[in-house]
Order: structure tokens, then sequence, then C-alpha cells
């Protein structure tokens, strides 16, 4: 993959419970007739190296997408933060140079093209001493629509298993972070989809602009 950018691995954060959705997987959900986890690895694979999710549970109801399933390798079910360290270590693992991952929640039907890219340029432009980036649109900041340094697991592994620290945003604010913006108009691009209610929106959206 030619990239103005270091490769970078996608990670689909997918193990939340959907309890607002009366359980289930909410990437799932169809959205103009393509679940939102479809939409998601379609605009990723344009940008990534590769994608893994992370999921607990059984992880052969993602077999369909012929992505590795990742759970959590923190007890507890503690947030993100943990579905986060899961892709950092699988990424370790590998050894296969790669030094970046890119994280995005499994219910944003709308993610940008430009995501990666973007995210880079921003930190970037921080200097070296910014190592990590993350999304905002509009007010309201992303913290899981990020870009992770492998540099930083065993640092993130600290503060979840010594720290019990679980608020993403006190970790990256250790280490800074830089923010690449994005217009809500005509659409928020990091829309995403936690009710009955807001799956209706999206559908209104999909139709609107598809």
């Amino acid at each position: 993959m030619n990239t103005p950018y270091p490769p970078t691995f996608g990670l689909v954060l997918a193990g939340g419970l959907a309890r607002r959705m009366g359980g289930g997987d909410k990437a799932r959900i169809e959205i103009g007739g393509v679940t939102i986890l479809d939409r998601v690895l379609a605009t990723l694979s344009a940008q990534c190296a590769g994608i893994v999710i992370n999921a607990n549970g059984d992880p052969g109801r993602f077999a369909d997408t012929g992505c590795v399933v990742i759970p959590d390798n923190v007890e507890g079910y503690p947030g993100p933060l943990a579905g986060i360290l899961a892709g950092l270590d699988w990424l370790a693992a590998q050894n296969n140079g790669i030094e970046w991952m890119m994280s995005v929640p499994g219910d944003c039907p709308f993610l940008p093209d430009d995501l990666v890219e973007r995210l880079h340029a921003a930190r970037r432009k921080m200097g070296a001493g910014v190592p990590l980036a993350c999304a905002r649109s509009g007010e309201w900041r992303h913290p899981v629509i990020g870009l992770w340094p492998l540099a930083l697991r065993d640092d993130l592994r600290k503060a979840l298993v010594e720290e019990d620290l679980r608020k993403i945003e006190v970790w990256t604010a250790r280490h800074g972070i830089a923010i690449a913006d994005w217009p809500t108009d005509p659409i928020d691009p990091f829309f995403n989809v936690n009710t009955k209610e807001d799956a209706a929106e999206a559908e209104r959206i999909a139709l609107q602009h598809s």
C-alpha cells in the first residue's frame, strides 16, 4: 500500500454489549442495506495494512469478515483501553515491522476516507514529542478514534493492570495527543449508533447522502 504515512494496522472495537439496543452486536445493524461493520471494514481497508477486530465472546460470529478476532487480555471488561492493548499486543506478536495501530469503534457507519492520513499528519505537525492522535468533529473529541504507537504498549498495560486506569483521555494526556478536526456538515463522520433512534437517524443520513 503506497501511502504518505507509516504502515498502520486497523483495529475495530466491537466488544460493547449494546445494552441500549437490547443486546447483540451493534456492528451488525444494517444502514442503507449494508452493516455498519462492513462499512467500517471497507473504509479502513483502503487506509490500513490490515484489520483485526477486538471482540469478546464467540469469535466465530465474525468469521465471515475474514479478520482475526482478538479478545481483551485484561480481566473484567475494563473498556476500550483493554481492546486497544489487546490490539497492540497482537501487533507486537506479528513482528512485521508495523509500529502503528488505528482504532475505531464498530458503531460508526460514516467514517472518513482520509482518517489515518489526517491523524498521522496532525501528529507530525505537533512534533516528535507527541506520540498520539485522535479525531474531533465540531466540539466533540472522539478518544477511541485514534492512533496508537506500539512503543507505548508496556506503559498502557501498566496503567490498566497496576493503576486500574479506565479513562482513555487521562492516559493519553500523560503522553501528549494531537487532534485532527472534521466538520459536522453535511454529516458528522463520527456519528455513532447507540440506540434504535440513532439507527433510524443513520438510515435517514445514508439515504440522503448515498
